[in-house]
């Protein structure tokens, strides 16, 4: 399955683009996208803890089931006023 993969602020940095496209096993999740970019760019693991993923628009758990199609956001922190 295929998921975009939409990545924010610092996130966006260190990975070197704001969006991507992953191929998945079926049952894949979002936290097994999040690893996976996380062996790809090990600085990730230092923000992990503060990292917020959305699927679909709508915050998720790292156990969260991803579909073909989806689209998963990693966020940093942020605040609003």
């Amino acid at each position: 399955m295929r998921v975009r993969v939409l990545a924010f602020a610092r996130i966006r940095e260190i990975v070197g683009s704001a969006e991507r496209t992953v191929e998945l096993a079926e049952g894949g999740t979002a936290g097994r996208v999040w690893d996976d970019l996380v062996r790809e760019f090990p600085q990730l693991g230092e923000i992990e803890r503060s990292t917020r993923l959305a699927r679909n628009g709508a915050l998720v758990e790292r156990e969260a089931a991803l579909h073909d199609g989806d689209e998963l956001a990693f966020m940093p922190p942020f605040g609003g006023g």
